[in-house]
C-alpha cells in the first residue's frame, strides 16, 4: 500500500474556531491606530509634494483598515 504522505495528500485541516469577540475588537483597534499612522503619512507626504510617497500611504491605510473590518465581520 503507497504512502498518503509520499503521494501529496494532506492531513485534514483542523476545526477552525472563531476568534473572541474581545480579541476581534483589540486586533480592529490596533488595525485602525496602524492605518491612522498610514494616513497621517498619506496627508503629510501630500502637503510636503511627495505624490507617490502619498499614494503608498494612503493605500497603505486602505488596506489596513479593510483588513480590521474584515477581522471583526468573519471572526
Amino acid at each position: 500500500m503507497p504512502d498518503a504522505r509520499r503521494d501529496g495528500a494532506r492531513d485534514p485541516a483542523p476545526e477552525r474556531r472563531p476568534r473572541p469577540i474581545v480579541e476581534r475588537i483589540g486586533l480592529a483597534f490596533v488595525a485602525g491606530l496602524f492605518g491612522a499612522m498610514f494616513g497621517g503619512v498619506a496627508v503629510a507626504a501630500w502637503i510636503g509634494g511627495e505624490v507617490f510617497l502619498a499614494a503608498m500611504g494612503a493605500i497603505g491605510c486602505l488596506m489596513t483598515v479593510w483588513v480590521g473590518l474584515l477581522t471583526l465581520i468573519r471572526g
